[in-house]
């Protein structure tokens, strides 16, 4: 099994719907079987501590980001934020990121990237340095499904 942690600053927007967009891939090529897919954020904004439990509790997806995903079919309800944590780096194979920035701050949670696992996913679309937009600023979450659905379009084929 190939797991695969897709990786954005608030976990609300992109890397969920990164997430989501890959399973709905792998599931129509008939190959979800082969995956282990996730997302997670390298920020801590989007997940509160529970007083009464000491829990963490993260923000569900950002209600037009679950609106696009649901225009092509796609559902994410019950996906909420959760932050990258040290042990991702042994538990997954490909850590993907959405932008440079989320590769330096992921890096600063896991301290290192020795096999090499951090990637960013436009790469995989043959847009290398290219960087999925945070629709939280443009608020263009056209561009940012394009974005995704090229990218990972291109890691599942990498990857099969």
């Amino acid at each position: 099994m190939i797991r695969i942690l897709f990786i954005c600053h608030g976990n609300i927007c992109r890397s969920p719907m990164a997430e989501f967009v890959m399973k709905d891939l792998a599931e129509k090529a008939g190959v979800a079987d082969r995956f282990g897919i996730a997302s997670a954020a390298t920020s801590r904004e989007e997940i509160q501590r529970d007083a009464r439990t000491g829990r963490d509790v993260g923000s569900p997806v950002y209600p037009p980001a679950k609106k696009k995903l649901a225009e092509h079919g796609i559902d994410c309800g019950g996906k909420t934020a959760r932050q990258l944590t040290k042990a991702d780096y042994d538990y997954y194979d490909l850590l993907v990121c959405m932008d440079q920035w989320n590769v330096r701050n992921a890096l600063r949670i896991l301290g290192s990237d020795p096999d090499g696992k951090l990637k960013n996913l436009l790469d995989f679309a043959g847009r290398p340095g290219d960087e999925v937009a945070d629709p939280w600023y443009t608020g263009d979450f056209e561009a940012t499904w394009e974005d995704v659905l090229a990218g990972c379009r291109g890691l599942l084929e990498a990857v099969k």
